[in-house]
C-alpha cells in the first residue's frame, strides 16, 4: 500500500511537471482563449475515445453520473478558459504564481464536500503558500487583469477537483474525463455559435499550432488530465491541490530558458519556490505519520 502510494506521488509530480509545461503551450498557441479550450478538448476526448475502445472498457455510466460529469466537464472548460486568457493578458509567471492559492481555498472548501472538519494544518499551509506566493510575484498594476483571470480559474480548478474526488471512487478515470471533455466541447460549441464565429474560418489555423494543439491534447490533457483522477484514487484532494503549487516552479523555469527574458525571475522567485515546495514536503510528511499513527 505504501509503495502504491509512493508511486502515486510520484506520478503526480510527473503530471504537475507537464501541466507546467502547458502554460508555455497556452503561451505559444497564437489563438483566441476560447477556441483553444474548444481544441483542446476536442481532440483530447477524440484520444480518450480511442484509448477506452482499445481497452475494451465500457462507455456506460449511470444517468445521474452523466449530468455531473457535464456540470464538471463545464467548470473544466471555464477554468482552462480563464487560464490561457490570464497567461495571455499578463504571462507565465504571474499566471502560475497565483495558482499558488489552490491550496489554501482547497482547505477550505474540501471540509464541505466531504464532511470532515477543518484541519489547522491545512489552513495554515494555505497561508504559508499564499506567503510564497507574495515573494515569487512582484505585483504591477499592468497585470490585474491577468491576475484576476487566474484567480477565477484557480477557484474553478478546485471545485472540479474536489467534484472528481467523489466520481471516481465509482468510475473509471478515463471515462469520467472522456464525458467531461465533451460535456466541455458542447457548452463552448453554444457559445462560440452564439457569438458567429463557429465558421470555416475558426478551423483554418497555421500548421505551428496545429502542432502545438496536437501536443497539448495529447500529452497534457488526455494523459495527464486522466492520469490526475486515477492519482485522486490514492491521494486526498487537498493533497493534489498542494502538490500543484509546484507547478509554478515547473512553469517559470520552463518559461525562462523558452521564452526567454519575458518570463525573466528575481530573487524572490526562488525563496518563494523554496517555501512552496518545503510545504509540500511538510504535508506529506504530516499525512504520512497520521496515517501509521492511526494503524497502530
Amino acid at each position: 500500500m505504501q509503495n502504491d502510494n509512493l508511486k502515486s506521488y510520484l506520478n503526480l509530480h510527473l503530471i504537475v511537471f507537464i501541466w507546467g509545461f502547458t502554460a508555455i503551450l497556452g503561451a505559444l498557441i497564437t489563438i483566441q482563449s476560447d477556441a483553444l479550450v474548444w481544441f483542446r478538448m476536442f481532440f483530447a476526448g477524440l484520444f480518450l475515445a480511442l484509448f477506452i475502445v482499445a481497452t475494451k472498457k465500457s462507455f456506460r455510466v449511470p444517468l445521474r453520473s452523466f449530468f455531473k460529469l457535464l456540470f464538471v466537464g463545464l467548470l473544466i472548460a471555464l477554468h482552462w478558459i480563464f487560464f490561457f486568457q490570464a497567461i495571455k493578458v499578463s504571462n507565465v509567471s504571474i499566471t502560475l504564481s497565483v495558482f499558488s492559492l489552490g491550496a489554501f481555498f482547497a482547505s477550505l472548501l474540501e471540509p464541505l464536500f466531504y464532511g470532515r472538519k477543518v484541519l489547522w494544518y491545512e489552513v495554515f499551509f494555505g497561508l504559508i503558500i499564499i506567503a510564497g506566493l507574495a515573494l515569487i510575484m512582484q505585483v504591477e498594476v499592468n497585470y490585474i487583469n491577468g491576475m484576476l483571470f487566474a484567480l477565477a480559474s484557480i477557484v474553478l480548478g478546485v471545485l472540479f477537483t474536489l467534484s472528481n474526488g467523489k466520481l471516481i471512487a465509482q468510475h473509471d478515470p478515463a471515462v469520467i474525463s472522456f464525458y467531461e471533455f465533451v460535456a466541455g466541447v458542447f457548452f463552448i460549441s453554444i457559445y462560440l455559435m452564439y457569438q458567429g464565429v463557429f465558421t470555416a474560418d475558426f478551423f483554418t489555423l497555421t500548421a505551428k499550432n496545429w502542432v502545438l494543439i496536437l501536443v497539448l491534447a495529447s500529452v497534457c490533457t488526455a494523459y495527464a488530465f486522466t492520469a490526475s483522477v486515477k492519482v485522486m484514487q490514492k491521494l486526498t484532494p487537498y493533497t493534489v491541490m498542494l502538490t500543484t503549487n509546484l507547478e509554478p516552479v515547473y512553469g517559470i523555469v520552463l518559461a525562462y530558458f523558452i521564452l526567454g527574458g519575458k518570463e525573466k525571475m528575481s530573487f524572490e522567485f526562488y525563496v518563494g519556490a523554496v517555501i512552496i515546495v518545503l510545504t509540500v514536503l511538510l504535508n506529506g510528511v504530516i499525512k504520512h505519520y497520521q496515517k501509521a499513527k492511526i494503524k497502530e
